[in-house]
């Protein structure tokens, strides 16, 4: 029973994880194509809402129920589908965690240019850019993890 809700837990999870990934990078691609920085502000208010509540609570669920199912189970973690995915989490952190400041920072540069009537400062677009550019390897690594887990290839290490 155990292994079930653990396993149930983390696979909720990881598809919270995607999920919200995935959502936020749309919603907020479609506001900043609009050029309107009302409409930019309203939405990066939200995603970044969204992602306290609901990335930040599964990036924490994540590894507790991983280690558990790991340990529950029996593997170790350094079989290698469980340590490249352990590597690969933490990829996606590295690129999370700047893409969460960069989200308030443009929601703060909208919110002025918003209630200022002046457009979108080039601070703004610079960071779009950068927040655009790092969902690429943090939404690859999460579908790395995703396979790996369904997976579990064995690679051998060393020579």
């Amino acid at each position: 029973m155990i292994y079930f809700f653990l396993k149930y837990v983390h696979v909720i999870g990881a598809a919270v994880l995607l999920g919200t990934g995935a959502g936020i990078a749309f919603f907020m691609l479609l506001a900043h194509r609009t050029g309107n920085a009302a409409t930019i502000a309203a939405v990066a208010r939200i995603v970044v809402l969204a992602d306290f509540l609901f990335t930040a609570s599964a990036v924490v669920i994540q590894p507790v129920t991983g280690v558990a199912l790991a340990w529950h189970v029996g593997y170790s973690l350094w079989d290698s589908w469980i340590f490249l995915s352990i590597i690969l989490y933490i990829v996606t952190g590295l690129f999370w965690l700047p893409v969460v400041w960069i989200q308030m920072e443009m929601r703060s540069l909208a919110e002025n240019a918003s209630a200022t009537g002046s457009a979108l400062p080039d601070r703004y677009h610079r960071l779009f850019r950068t927040w655009f550019a790092f969902g690429f390897p943090a939404f690859a690594a999460v579908l790395g993890i995703f396979w790996l887990m369904i997976a579990r290839p064995v690679f051998e290490w060393g020579g």
